[in-house]
């Protein structure tokens, strides 16, 4: 029988709502691998890209950005650039005035949940677009892990354009920038069922072999109460 999972705000950043939304903003000062937005993000921890515009309608994003004070402090990640086989390495300094976009690909969203019925009503209940965990069990077969951390969220995240992580926990849900490696909100969760399918809900529960099994002993909060 489908049940309905409850979800409570637990604590509220400078958004209305779980999700924040994205914003568009500019350099203001520059020192060094620091720099002043001339908006502040909603929250601290949430990631976002820099993009010079270059004239004639060309720009690119010269580096990555994370908020690390409410006053609109943030720190280039530029050894973190967005690459791409097809074009050459973009070595653009960031410039005051650049554009910023908080919480780039922040609708590209990848959900662990406990089981069926609760990633159903989540997804059913959010218009995002779910990258489905099917496609983050494969990414973890291939590479040989046999557990989620943040490093392969991050991996991921960055070869497949994933903007956040959605985890269900015990009593909460989190949303997880892969990127800063930050939660960056939450919420209070009820009727979950008491123990969820290891590593997380996908359609590979009835592998015989690996940590992908349905007889798996491992308990999937414990996964989802590390982040």
């Amino acid at each position: 029988m489908f049940k309905i999972v409850f979800l409570t705000l637990l604590s509220l950043p400078l958004f209305a709502g779980f999700f924040p939304q994205s914003v568009h903003t500019s350099i203001k000062s520059i020192n060094g691998s620091s720099v002043i937005l001339n908006t502040k993000f909603p929250a601290n921890g949430i990631s976002g890209v820099v993009v010079h515009n270059y004239g004639n309608g060309l720009t690119a994003i010269t580096s990555r950005i994370v908020q690390t004070a409410s006053d609109g402090t943030a720190s280039l990640l530029s050894d973190d650039i967005i690459h791409h086989n097809q074009l050459p390495t973009i070595n653009t300094p960031v410039k005051v005035g650049d554009e910023v976009i908080g919480g780039y690909l922040y609708r590209n969203v990848l959900l662990l949940a406990p089981d069926a019925d609760t990633y159903s009503a989540i997804v059913k209940a959010n218009h995002k677009k779910w990258i489905h965990p099917d496609l983050f069990a494969l990414y973890l077969m291939t590479e040989g892990e046999e557990s989620v951390t943040k490093e392969n969220l991050a991996d991921f995240a960055k070869k497949y354009q994933v903007g956040l992580i959605y985890i269900v926990r015990k009593n909460s849900a989190i949303l997880f920038d892969p990127i800063s490696q930050k939660i960056i909100s939450q919420k209070k969760v009820s009727n979950l069922p008491p123990k969820g399918q290891y590593p997380f809900y996908m359609h590979f529960d009835k592998l015989e072999s690996g940590w992908f099994s349905s007889q798996s002993e491992e308990n999937y909060y414990d996964m989802a109460g590390a982040f």
